[in-house]
């Protein structure tokens, strides 16, 4: 256990920063449950993924081939389906939603997927990548699948505390392409930010007592997402990160949490972290800001 998860200890959950996916998953019976977890062949979304699956769960995994997808449902065990889902790719995720529907409907949906820090702009579709990756094509599965959520389904969008790093404007709309300035962590930040106001728009339109959207941070985790990080820092993570990370299993111990937990049914319009109810910034809670964003969101999503 980390010296964090020691000196942080359980919430009032009976979880806390320590607490792994398998432990809050424990003595749940989701058979007859349905999941789709994006991003299922590594890390935080593999893990989720083996977990729901293990408490009878049918979970569908998607990763950007479909090879990948299934070589990761094959080794888990349990009830699982691979499908491909490229977020950077609109074609790939209107085919990934057109697959899904066919399988009935979901009891949640969990975006977990997606890419850090960028070194370099690039560009996807005239945007920048890490927005159009992390929060359009997450929009698209979302929105295409709702008809397909149950009725007290979940949505939960992978956020991460990096949203504080997003620019002062929270989303910067005169700049989505990152031609007018780029800065790895800030684009990522905002990204993240983008995550976080899309389930705090969904969920206001949501019906009260219905189905659900949240947001959640898993922890600072040492994954494959942060391959394009700074050597430098990759060198001080595996030095501090026995003391001070996540696992894979503590990081997607939330997720487990926000998707699955009955203590979670009812809340909506949420951002999570260690397994407990959290404050994100004050741009996360913009609502205003957050029906800018949808509106923006579809004007992109129509062009492609």
């Amino acid at each position: 256990m980390s010296l964090i998860a020691l000196l942080k200890g359980k919430g009032p959950s009976g979880f806390g920063y320590g607490s792994t996916a398998e432990q809050v998953a424990a003595g749940l019976n989701l058979k007859g449950k349905r999941y789709l977890v994006t991003g299922c062949n590594s890390g935080l979304g593999y893990e989720t993924m083996r977990v729901l699956a293990s408490r009878g769960a049918t979970v569908i995994g998607t990763a950007r081939s479909m090879e990948a997808a299934a070589a990761a449902c094959a080794s888990v065990k349990g009830e699982t389906s691979p499908a491909a889902c490229e977020l950077a790719e609109p074609s790939s995720v209107r085919a990934c939603v057109a697959a899904v529907k066919k399988k009935g409907p979901l009891d949640a949906i969990i975006c977990n997927a997606g890419i850090m820090a960028l070194p370099r702009l690039s560009l996807i579709h005239g945007y920048e990548a890490q927005f159009f990756t992390n929060h359009i094509g997450h929009f698209i599965l979302v929105t295409g699948l709702i008809d397909s959520l149950a009725k007290t389904g979940r949505v939960v969008m992978v956020s991460s505390s990096a949203h504080m790093a997003a620019p002062r404007a929270g989303i910067e709309f005169d700049n989505l392409d990152g031609r007018r300035g780029y800065g790895a962590w800030k684009a990522y930040g905002q990204s993240k930010l983008a995550n976080a106001l899309f389930a705090l728009e969904l969920a206001r339109r949501f019906k009260p007592g219905a189905r659900v959207a949240n947001s959640l941070h898993p922890g600072v985790i040492k994954t494959n997402l942060g391959r394009h990080m700074w050597s430098g820092l990759q060198v001080i993570f595996a030095a501090v990160g026995p003391l001070f990370l996540k696992s894979i299993a503590q990081g997607s111990a939330t997720h487990v949490y926000v998707a699955a937990h009955p203590d979670t049914a009812a809340e909506s319009g949420e951002y999570f972290a260690d397994c407990a109810i959290a404050r994100p910034s004050a741009l996360a809670r913009d609502s205003e800001l957050a029906r800018r964003l949808w509106q923006e969101s579809e004007r992109i999503v129509k062009r492609l």
